[in-house]
C-alpha cells in the first residue's frame, strides 16, 4: 500500500516525502480532533463495569 501512495504522489522524492509527512499529520489530526471525540462516548475505557455493577476502590483491611 506505501509502495502504491509513493508511486501516486507528485515531484521528486524531496516533494514526495514532503507531501508523505503532510498527508500523516493530516490523517492523525483527523483522527485526534474528529474521530476519537466521536467515539469516546461509544467504547468507555475509565468505566470499570463487570456484571452490571461499578467498580469500587478496594477498602484496607
Amino acid at each position: 500500500m506505501y509502495a502504491w501512495i509513493w508511486r501516486r504522489l507528485p515531484g521528486t522524492w524531496q516533494a514526495k516525502t514532503a507531501l508523505a509527512v503532510l498527508l500523516a499529520v493530516v490523517a492523525a489530526v483527523v483522527l485526534w480532533y474528529v474521530v476519537f471525540p466521536w467515539l469516546e462516548p461509544k467504547v468507555q475505557f475509565d468505566h470499570g463495569v463487570v456484571d452490571g455493577t461499578p467498580s469500587s476502590p478496594a477498602k484496607p483491611g
